[in-house]
């Protein structure tokens, strides 16, 4: 992933910059990326530990890995075609490839501190969607607890109850 020695890679005058949460691994892309996108596939689900994983695509030749190489360790799926890397000290996610885009990396969006040039716009395997997916219902403040928010239960209707002489 690094740069061979003696072969400097060009940077834009502008980059974004992404650490692990130990600060251990620490990236740079050059901005603007290629695409951003939030993915909803169940692998992509459980390898981030959310909902959906929210990702921005650079070309490698725009990528740059400035600190932890030796940190990263790489988890590869074979019968998906991709690879995941991450730290291996702190356990962030940091790095997802795939086979079919090899000159491409995925790095998760929230690495990153500042903007990327992309906004996420588009959503990705929405068929294999959590149904726990919070998909924006009416939340209030839970009293007592400052800066929680909820999702009240909906009020049932009452049922119908059936009468015989005014059915049709």
């Amino acid at each position: 992933m690094s740069t061979a020695p003696g072969a400097a890679k060009k940077a834009s005058a502008v980059q974004a910059a992404g650490s692990c949460a130990c600060g251990a691994v620490r990236l740079e892309i050059d901005v603007p990326a290629v695409w951003a996108w939030h993915d909803h596939s169940e692998r992509s689900r459980r390898a981030q530990g959310c909902a959906y994983a929210t990702y921005v695509g650079s070309w490698k030749s725009r990528f740059r890995l400035l600190a932890g190489e030796e940190h990263l360790t790489r988890y590869e799926d074979a019968e998906a075609g991709t690879a995941r890397s991450f730290c291996a000290r702190c356990g962030t996610p940091m790095l997802y490839e795939r086979a079919r885009s090899p000159k491409m990396v995925n790095i998760p969006r929230a690495v990153f501190r500042e903007r990327t040039g992309r906004d996420t716009r588009y959503h990705m395997n929405l068929t294999e969607q959590a149904d726990w997916t919070w998909m924006g219902e009416k939340l209030s403040p839970l009293k007592g607890y400052p800066g929680v928010m909820w999702e009240p239960p909906r009020k049932k209707k009452p049922a119908r109850v059936a009468d015989s002489m005014f059915e049709a």
